[in-house]
């Protein structure tokens, strides 16, 4: 009630003008508006959790290992809130690993009155309404800058809004939290719904320290746009390694070569029936025949897209990347790293076991080794005995089956509303930005290396984290030389590649699209899929293509209903184009998702400019944690 009032204050500071001002009919309209807003927001909460990283005993594969979790759970906690809550979660990091923790993170609307921000935005958005250029003045307490404009539409992640410091990209926008240390993320959830997840962001730990987010619209089912279903369940995809995964990357540096593949794949840490190991845990659900269930689909894997499937059974999509999509009917999900896909699905077969399955869809261009495996869990019919045999009436699609994933990958698109934001015309930046994977001689230090190692670049840029300071806290502080701003918009005409920590600066509120193309450096490693994540923003996926990208495709771009992502699969050899406001100050990490190449330099990272108060970086929390390098 206390924060209901002090809204309802400053508003009544704000009215006075706006009646006073030559626009005051346009402005006034908002006043309703405004005040609702105060209604609503002062019912939001403000949820606590803490999360302690540590060592957990396991037994998995018939072998006994420790692990490292949050709170001693496979997957980790699946957090549950409401859009317009307020989360906080408490980091505890009782390994001996230095880490650190993302959420998939997005922006939204944001209404500006007399320069206190009064909302959250969307990369999707509308230029914010200044209502300062019409006379209208407004006392904000700091506790109290934000009233929330939700619109029924979803967006993909926590909001980010300037609060980068919170974003939990290792390097770029902090420095990790180290063994015995701690660090507070404050996440302020608004104009935002759906299937996210929260992971380590520290080498090869993502592996075993992730967990499902979701976020429920404010008004309940209702506002979801398809009919309510009867259970939601999360459905978290990941891999399993018998060996430390901390040794696992260590050797892959080593050697040159990356790690090596997983030892199984699994359904909510669990890898089911189909591996030698007998009486291996398996992930079982059980259903009401005649019911419609929302599967929150996450792919946690670390290295690998899947096919998923339940036998008997369909999928209508109707959202990717927390956003939702026109409904998409389909029997086979196909979902990279990084990636979420929610699917209805009916359950009415004949009441049974049914097995839901995964295993991996490799688009690599040469023979190379992969995770054969196949993870399994169990839909079972309410009333079936436990004991029957599980059926897999249809079997997955090969795992190279490039035209099952195209298809699936390609023919999602956005569910366009009146209330919804179109796609930006004006681009302020174009860029091309080409990566992939070469060779490179191998360093002293790798020394189980023969030959040559692996490096990954884009634009010819092999990224270089910082060492000594976070590239947020660099450009917050103005610490010269831990980054240059001379990212090339555009792939040079040399060969080789440059080691550096290259950033591309762009203006607040510009418009940039990009081109990302798919490269093959070198025959000897082809390419394949790579799902390249934007960190800050979700973008317009406006169009994917095989091949090399041709400028006489602009024509054929989807301006009208394009799927809004932050993470895209650009197809082995070929492109995809991205279109996003850079409305967020701050340093934004692009990087593959395939953690195997981020530390080969498949990343880059956009630098936003400062905006007009109060679209300014903020300084760093009191407990911000500083480097070790």
């Amino acid at each position: 009630m206390a924060l209901q009032v002090l809204c309802i204050l400053n508003l009544l500071v704000a009215t006075e003008d706006v009646l006073r001002s030559p626009g005051k009919a346009t402005a006034a309209m908002l006043v309703p508006l405004v005040l609702a807003l105060c209604t609503a927001a002062a019912s939001a909460a403000v949820l606590e959790h803490t999360f302690k990283v540590g060592g957990t005993k396991i037994t998995q594969l018939c072998m006994n290992s420790v692990i490292y979790t949050a709170n001693q759970q496979l997957p980790g906690p699946t957090v549950e809130v409401t859009e317009g809550d307020t989360l906080v979660v408490h980091v505890v990091n009782e390994s001996p690993y230095p880490l650190s923790l993302h959420c998939e993170e997005t922006t939204r609307y944001a209404i500006i009155i007399g320069g206190a921000n009064f909302g959250c935005g969307s990369t999707r958005e509308h230029t914010p309404i200044d209502l300062g250029a019409i006379g209208t003045r407004a006392v904000v307490a700091e506790s109290y800058a934000r009233i929330f404009f939700r619109n029924s539409d979803t967006t993909h992640g926590v909001y980010q809004l300037r609060s980068g410091w919170n974003d939990g990209a290792n390097k770029i926008t902090q420095c990790p939290i180290q063994p015995s240390g701690n660090f507070t993320y404050r996440f302020n959830i608004t104009g935002q719904e759906g299937t996210l997840w929260w992971h380590a962001h520290s080498s090869l730990l993502r592996a075993t320290i992730y967990g499902a987010l979701i976020i429920k619209p404010r008004n309940g089912p209702s506002g979801y746009p398809f009919s309510e279903p009867y259970e939601e369940i999360p459905i978290l995809l990941g891999e399993w390694w018998n060996r430390n995964v901390d040794d696992v990357e260590n050797d892959g540096y080593l050697t040159g070569l990356g790690p090596q593949i997983s030892d199984a794949l699994t359904i909510n840490g669990m890898p089911g029936d189909q591996n030698p190991c007998k009486g291996s845990v398996m992930y079982e659900v059980e259903v009401e025949y005649g019911k419609t269930y929302l599967l929150r689909i996450i792919n946690a894997a670390v290295n690998v897209e899947l096919f998923f499937k339940v036998a008997g059974h369909t999928f209508t999509v109707v959202a990717a990347d927390a956003s939702y999509t026109k409904p998409y009917a389909t029997d086979v999900i196909v979902i990279a790293p990084g990636q979420t896909v929610d699917a209805l699905m009916n359950t009415t077969a004949s009441p049974g076991r049914y097995y839901m399955a995964a295993h991996v869809f490799d688009s690599k261009t040469v023979a190379v080794p992969f995770d054969r495996s196949t993870v399994t869990g169990v839909v079972k019919y309410k009333g079936v005995s436990d004991y029957a045999p599980a059926a897999m009436s249809s079997s997955l699609p090969p795992h190279d089956d490039v035209v099952t994933a195209g298809r699936f990958y390609w023919s999602l698109t956005g569910l366009s509303r009146p209330s919804d934001p179109t796609v930006p015309t004006n681009v302020d930046h174009n860029m091309v930005v080409t990566f992939g994977l070469d060779q490179a001689p191998c360093a002293p230090d790798q020394t189980k290396c023969s030959g040559f190692a692996l490096v990954a670049a884009m634009n010819r840029n092999s990224f270089q984290f910082p060492e000594k300071v976070s590239l947020l806290e660099a450009l917050y502080k103005g610490v010269p030389g831990v980054y240059s701003e001379d990212f090339p918009d555009f792939p040079p005409p040399v060969q080789g590649f440059r080691k550096a920590t290259a950033v591309k600066k762009v203006k607040y509120n510009d418009v940039v699209e990009v081109v990302l193309q798919s490269e093959e450096y070198s025959s000897a490693l082809g390419t394949e899929n790579h799902p390249i994540h934007l960190h800050g923003f979700d973008f317009f996926l406006l169009a994917q293509g095989l091949g090399r990208f041709n400028p006489a495709m602009k024509s054929k771009y989807n301006l009208v209903d394009p799927q809004v992502r932050n993470t895209v699969s650009v197809p082995a050899g070929g492109w995809a184009v991205i279109r996003f406001m850079a409305n967020n100050p701050g340093m934004w990490f692009m990087h593959c998702h395939l953690d195997a190449h981020l530390p080969l330099g498949l990343a880059m990272v956009f630098e936003v400019l400062n905006g007009p108060a109060p679209n300014l970086l903020p300084p760093p929390p009191v407990d911000y944690p500083k480097c070790h390098g």
